[in-house]
């Protein structure tokens, strides 16, 4: 099969390949590559498939690739690249009469200006006679210098060669960026990760897709852009209902998804009113589970049991049931991550479709984690599982899809990794009272940037506290924006 050459954003690496592979299922489009050429360093990758037109069709939703050109050479030099495209002379006569342009791209160095032009004349054995048109060429061919990401290394190692087949979807990064979004909260989704999470999903047309903790709505927009008929529920509705003018349906206006966005309800998912289908209900469940930093977890109920009411009661002075009264507030208990997680798991197992996936975010402690810690099920399969890294703590994209139908009995396996366990145990799992680690992590941050901003000061005054401080400001957006 013909060989292309994949350029990835150079960002959520560990994500790259998943949506990869997801593209290529959504798309139906057969595609072989060696793993042990993928590098996290890298944004390239040698792929094989069946066509240009396949190849083009990876592109069509793609967050995470920059383009994929058919490639027509690879060497360790310019020279040798010029060797390695002379090989297949039949590959030009189809090109000799369109319009066209030669573009120069570098990665990880430059290659200045003046040089580009003699070395694009180089490649003028190909014998294209069409017009060179710099704005819309109907074919355009690249030169690629891959210098690595060493800053010290000033020549380039592999060089590449190939006709651009297209452009991922990057912009969609833009149109969703939630700067831009007429409605968001404290945990709205960043836009990428967001549609990248779509991808996984496999969201398109003809599919029903569900957040339990929809908060904001993020997911609702993202997935439903890709053709998905979406709907979410939260147990709390304030941010579902929005403010003013501002609301999850104020979003749908401005995204254009009236017509796919079905609705928001409020209600707890632990107490679901989903009526069971033979078979589930949803293709995808997608969603961010709440962390207990920002927003904590909320379940019905209470945290002392001999408080929990086990008849309804009246209202006082009411003579009514209190929970019939408009401004009822049910009680409610915290909801540890380690169940949430346990929860969510055995929903989709009951309720997903069978080719069904779901999708979510697991927060975890570095040191503790280990792929134990994930409840597993005998009808779900783990599909992938990267990590967004914050230093003492990570959040883990997990997908997995359902492989076989539920008989109505089987649970979940155990974790190696005690889920109940005290937070000092040693065999706790990574997600186990996450909330309590993490802000024990901020107080010994807060303890270490002291330290640093004293030793920033006394080794170069005020400059070098406010290049820290920026440095450091920088590093909290990121870390605060996953959280």
């Amino acid at each position: 099969m013909p060989h292309f050459l994949i350029q990835f954003a150079q960002q959520h690496e560990e994500f790259r390949l998943p949506e990869l592979e997801a593209l290529a299922t959504i798309e139906d489009v057969q595609m072989t590559y060696d793993p042990n050429d993928y590098s996290l360093e890298s944004p390239f990758l040698i792929v094989e498939i069946e066509s240009a037109e396949k190849a083009a069709l990876l592109l069509k939703r793609a967050i995470l690739i920059k383009t994929i050109t058919e490639l027509w050479g690879k060497a360790d030099s310019w020279d040798g690249l010029i060797a390695k495209v002379q090989e297949h002379p039949e590959r030009w006569p189809q090109y000799l009469d369109v319009s066209f342009k030669f573009s120069v791209v570098t990665f990880g160095g430059t290659i200045e200006h003046k040089d580009k032009a003699p070395l694009i004349n180089r490649f003028a054995f190909t014998g294209f006679m069409g017009k060179i048109d710099l704005k819309t060429p109907e074919e355009e061919f690249l030169l690629i210098a891959d210098y690595g990401i060493d800053p010290d290394v000033t020549v380039a190692h592999t060089f590449y060669m190939g006709r651009l087949v297209g452009h991922g979807k990057r912009e969609l990064i833009d149109k969703f960026n939630v700067k831009k979004r007429k409605y968001i909260g404290n945990t709205t989704m960043d836009a990428e990760l967001s549609l990248i999470m779509a991808n996984q999903a496999l969201c398109g047309p003809g599919k029903l897709v569900y957040d339990p903790f929809v908060g904001t709505g993020s997911f609702l927009m993202t997935c439903a852009h890709f053709g998905a008929m979406t709907v979410g529920s939260d147990i709390d509705g304030r941010q579902i209902r929005g403010k003013g003018k501002a609301s999850i349906q104020s979003n749908c206006e401005q995204y254009d998804l009236k017509g796919r966005v079905l609705d928001a309800l409020v209600f707890d998912v632990c107490h679901s009113p989903w009526r069971k289908i033979k078979g589930g209900m949803f293709d995808a469940i997608v969603t961010d589970p709440p962390y207990g930093v920002r927003a904590g977890a909320k379940t019905l109920g209470r945290k002392d049991p001999a408080k929990q009411a086990t008849e309804p009661r009246m209202a006082v002075d009411e003579g009514v049931l209190a929970h019939l009264l408009p401004d009822y507030v049910p009680p409610t208990k915290p909801y540890e991550m380690s169940e949430v997680v346990a929860d969510l798991l055995m929903f989709a197992v009951k309720n997903l479709v069978r080719g069904g996936r779901l999708v979510y975010w697991l927060p975890t402690v570095t040191e503790d984690y280990t792929i134990d810690d994930l409840p597993t099920h005998p009808c779900m399969e783990l599909v992938a599982n990267c990590e967004q890294a914050f230093g003492q703590w990570s959040r883990r994209l997990i997908t997995m899809e359902k492989v076989a139908d539920w008989d109505g009995e089987m649970g979940l396996g155990a974790p190696t990794g005690d889920m109940n366990t005290s937070k000092t145990g040693p065999n706790q799992v990574g997600h186990f009272g996450f909330r309590d680690r993490y802000f024990a992590f901020s107080a010994v941050e807060n303890a270490k940037r002291k330290k640093e901003l004293k030793e920033a000061y006394q080794r170069g005054g005020p400059q070098a506290v406010a290049a820290y401080m920026k440095e450091l400001e920088a590093r909290k957006k990121e870390a605060t924006t996953a959280v």
